[in-house]
């Protein structure tokens, strides 16, 4: 039973992330170094937020509950601003190299484009982030032990399973939204995925009331979804086409994050 819970946890978490991976990025090898730059980048926020959680913890009074819960509190918020913080060093240093690689190309265009380079960011920040928040739970799904014996959830693995899938999709869809509003400077919609972010780490200190956060979750993840579909030139013609199988007439491509991509 142990071993079912395990792969179908797993299953869970990372089948969409690893679909992308296979699909979108494992055939370029441009796209799997900005993944693994990504991942690098997501994991210095992660170094230096658990250097200064170290270093507030052996501050503060580790006797007093209420000051430890309100110190995990800002530490989580630290922690957001500092993944931001870092995405948004990335996309400095990807805009760097976007120039880099038009310069040395023969037709004076980079071989990606600026929003390709989103998505697979976003898609690095996700896995690394998910795989370090769940490899932990998982292993312990192997056992020894039952969940709930003792009166806790029985739900604990499994929505584990599904927050981790919501996050690596939203860092996904907030690398998109974030990219483009830094291409374009519009600071409203860099203010909501740095909001968005801050809502989701916060809402996970509602569980073990698993309604509570992952309903509101997953209506975050819709949202920055559709917000990312359309930032990237998709429409809702393209969705019922995609629906109905059906091939109608060309249309000329929206002004996206994408669009540069669809002429190189």
């Amino acid at each position: 039973m142990s071993a079912a819970v395990f792969f179908g946890c797993t299953f869970i978490a990372f089948g969409p992330a690893f679909a992308l991976l296979l699909f979108t990025v494992a055939g370029d090898p441009l796209r799997v170094i900005i993944l693994v730059a990504g991942s690098f980048f997501w994991l210095m926020s992660l170094l230096l937020s658990s250097l200064l959680w170290f270093i507030a913890v052996q501050l503060s009074n580790k006797e007093n509950p209420s000051l430890q819960h309100g110190l995990l509190i800002m530490g989580a918020a630290v922690s957001v601003l500092l993944q931001e913080a870092f995405r948004f060093a990335y996309y400095k240093l990807l805009k760097k190299a976007d120039q880099g690689l038009a310069a040395i190309s023969e037709d004076g265009r980079s071989p990606i484009s600026i929003g390709q380079m989103a998505y697979v960011s976003g898609l690095a920040f996700g896995v690394i982030s998910g795989a370090f928040s769940v490899i932990n739970i998982l292993a312990d799904s192997l056992g020894p032990g039952v969940v709930g014996i003792h009166g806790e959830s029985p739900y604990f693995f499994l929505t584990s399973a599904f927050l981790t899938m919501a996050l690596v999709l939203l860092h996904t869809f907030w690398g998109v939204v974030f990219f483009d509003a830094c291409e374009k400077r519009k600071w409203v919609a860099l203010a909501a995925v740095v909001i968005s972010h801050m809502l989701t780490s916060g809402l996970t200190f509602l569980n073990p009331w698993y309604k509570g956060s992952l309903i509101p979750i997953y209506g975050i993840m819709v949202a920055m979804g559709t917000w990312a579909y359309f930032t990237a030139g998709g429409s809702v013609h393209n969705i019922w086409r995609c629906v109905t199988c059906r091939q109608t007439g060309a249309r000329p491509p929206r002004s996206g994050v994408f669009s540069s991509s669809a002429a190189s």
